[in-house]
């Protein structure tokens, strides 16, 4: 079924989307065009750092206040924060729009970083950066994705150091946000059983004014653009780890390019989410080598990372490369047969019909999409392009991205 969809723009840039739904229950917030790959020399983590301290105290609520809002009619309120936004939103009964609503306002516009509160907060995100150090499975996307771009914003770590922020202060966290929490940089989005023009004038009714009226300076996009410096490398790191961690990839298409869809379609095959993905068969199920073995694509605007990973013991390691490096092989040297590009095609299709199931992430998901690209591509628009992808074209894709002289192989041991 065809989704019904609404869009509007705000005097100020504020971009508005709404998704029809059927369901009692409703999502809405705000995604921000603000992440790690924003901050400054002397501001690594603060992304991180503001999403957590903007639930601590707003103009009109304590930090309980706050928390307890959508709490007690049973909803949740949520963020989080990647290399490229920031993202506060709620869950509820559809009955509590207004709600949501002017509680994410609140939180988005009017947070006072209470120093009080930033001096308990801060010992907490500590404690989350060494918890998140002590497991090498994690660990090892940052400082991977660290090696790809090296020397470039895309490679800092999304929590931050720790030196960095027990410095943090008030200060430090509304010149960050003052910066670019600006309303051309936004997006509202909802999902759920209302009307349009009930959707808009709720926004209107709570947004500051600030959020609705024309920009003082003048609105511009937000111009990212990254390329590659290096050749692939090979690093071991000593870590004392139990098993051998490794991940073999490279940085990839940006969002304009249109071999990114073949290189999603090849990373499902390769090391999707399916127990018949090629490196599950060839490496677990067959011979045992490994409990967990995926392939993972990361899009950003102007680049992506696409990598291997798995686990497995010291003396295994050479062998899993070698198989790994013989499935790459497989989909370099040849096209796919028409049984085995159909059998892949019908598998990712049911895949995203299934995902897209799941409400919150799919209204995440539009979200993020309408932020940067300012376009809407549902369920249909997707498979439109899927369906232009050929075995050759696929070839030549694998041919490009899995060039050995491409790829980054990290090992931490």
């Amino acid at each position: 079924m065809k989704e019904i969809v609404n869009t509007y723009t705000f005097p100020s840039g504020l971009r508005l989307i709404h998704i029809l739904s059927t369901a009692p229950v409703a999502y809405c917030g705000i995604s921000i065009d603000a992440g790690t790959r924003d901050e400054l020399s002397t501001e690594q983590g603060m992304a991180h750092f503001c999403e957590h301290m903007m639930f601590k105290g707003t103009e009109k609520r304590k930090a309980w206040h706050i928390i307890n809002r959508m709490e007690s009619v049973g909803g949740d309120l949520n963020a989080y924060t990647n290399k490229e936004e920031t993202v506060v939103y709620s869950a509820f009964m559809k009955e509590n729009l207004s709600r949501a609503v002017e509680l994410l306002f609140d939180v988005v516009y009017s947070s006072t970083y209470p120093q009080a509160e930033i001096d308990k907060e801060r010992e907490v995100i500590v404690d989350e950066i060494e918890s998140y150090n002590d497991s090498p499975a994690d660990l090892i996307f940052d400082h991977f994705e660290n090696l790809i771009y090296e020397g470039h914003d895309l490679g800092h770590d999304i929590l931050g150091q720790a030196e960095n922020i027990r410095r943090f202060q008030t200060t430090d966290a509304k010149a960050f946000t003052q910066r670019l929490y600006k309303p051309e940089k936004m997006v509202f989005f909802v999902l759920g059983d209302y009307d349009f023009a009930i959707v808009k004038n709720t926004v209107e009714k709570y947004a500051p004014k600030m959020a609705l009226s024309i920009s003082a300076k003048a609105k511009g996009e937000t111009i990212r653009k990254w390329k590659s410096k290096q050749n692939g490398r090979f690093i071991i790191e000593d870590r004392g780890t139990h098993q051998a961690h490794v991940m073999i990839g490279c940085a990839a298409y940006g969002s304009k390019d249109d071999r990114r869809i073949a290189l999603y379609f090849l990373n499902n095959l390769l090391g999707g989410p399916g127990m018949n993905s090629r490196l599950n068969i060839a490496l677990r199920e067959r011979r045992g080598l490994v409990y967990t073995v995926e392939s993972s694509l990361t899009n950003y605007t102007d680049t992506s990372t696409w990598a291997i990973y798995f686990g497995c013991d010291y003396e295994d390691v050479d062998k899993c490369c070698r198989l790994v490096r013989k499935e790459l092989d497989r989909l370099m040297s040849a096209p796919l047969s028409k049984a085995q590009f159909l059998a892949a095609m019908k598998q990712i299709k049911g895949q995203i019909g299934v995902a897209c199931d799941n409400s919150e992430n799919y209204i995440l998901d539009t979200a993020k999409a309408f932020l940067h690209y300012n376009r809407f591509e549902g369920i249909e628009d997707t498979f439109q392009h899927l369906d232009k992808l050929t075995p050759e074209f696929l070839q030549q894709v694998a041919q490009d991205i899995f060039n050995p002289e491409k790829l980054t192989t990290l090992i931490f041991k």
